[in-house]
């Protein structure tokens, strides 16, 4: 089998370039000031102004130069190479205190050269991407200053049983969900641009709400807030609903679903 991160290193190089341009990043709208950050992430960070602030696994940025925005000073990381070029160009542009580091997650530590942080921040569609993560967790646990507090969002992984294509009003079991092995997928085009006729394959892991709660506390961290949500960032299913605050539900009549979760932690003072 390919090398499965090489593999997604190189689809997210070319996701980065399509991206950019999308509707549904809406790069020249964020230049002109539009807000990334909703409200479960504003409310679960908390007051960045003054603060540092290292955001894992930030493809090109926006959520990043957003947390810049609110007053942190900020760093991104993460393993393409065209997101981190792209990132460092909106950061000139928009003269933000940011800076980018191209690296695998699992390096990042190395290339801090032992700077820490007030704040860790990542979420949605990231840790499926890592098969380790142990290793991610020893990462946060290493790069936070005592007493600094790490965030996710993410979405929920009980969604990750259904068959996330279905219209059906109940939404079918597919997938198992205690799975460890490597999830291969045939990509055409992507979450943000369906239409860019970008064909690769990609790899990801499933990660049980055991394993991620428990990575954490396994590094070390203490476990501050555990939320779970019935709405969702994005999309998952093709008959959920947008809100009048930009999440998306369950259409009326289907069942209620977990459909996120939230985790703050803190490393010990």
């Amino acid at each position: 089998m390919e090398d499965p991160i090489a593999a997604n290193r190189e689809l997210w190089n070319a996701w980065a370039d399509a991206h950019v341009g999308s509707e549904f990043y809406d790069t020249e709208g964020f230049l002109a000031g539009r807000e990334t950050i909703d409200q479960v992430e504003l409310e679960g960070v908390g007051d960045v102004a003054g603060k540092s602030l290292l955001h894992l696994q930030c493809h090109f940025g926006q959520t990043t130069l957003s947390w810049a925005r609110h007053g942190a000073s900020v760093v991104g990381v993460d393993f393409s190479e065209r997101g981190v070029a792209i990132a460092r160009e909106l950061t000139e542009q928009l003269e933000l205190d940011a800076r980018f580091i191209c690296c695998d997650i699992y390096d990042t530590l190395e290339h801090l050269e032992g700077e820490r942080f007030d704040v860790i921040f990542t979420s949605y569609g990231a840790i499926s991407w890592l098969p380790d993560l142990k290793r991610w967790a020893e990462v946060i646990a290493g790069a936070l200053k005592p007493g600094g507090r790490f965030f996710i969002a993410e979405h929920h992984p009980f969604l990750w049983m259904f068959d996330d294509y279905t219209e059906a009003l109940v939404p079918p079991f597919k997938y198992p969900y205690f799975d460890a092995n490597v999830l291969r997928w045939e990509e055409d085009g992507s979450y943000a641009a369906p239409d860019s006729g970008i064909k690769a394959t990609s790899y990801s892991w499933q990660h049980t709400f055991d394993e991620i709660v428990n990575s954490l506390v396994g590094a070390g961290l203490r476990i501050t807030s555990l939320r779970e949500y019935p709405y969702l960032a994005f999309q998952w299913f093709p008959t959920m609903v947008k809100g009048a605050d930009g999440f998306w539900r369950m259409p009326e009549g289907a069942p209620d679903l977990p459909l996120m979760y939230s985790i703050t932690a803190e490393a010990p003072e």
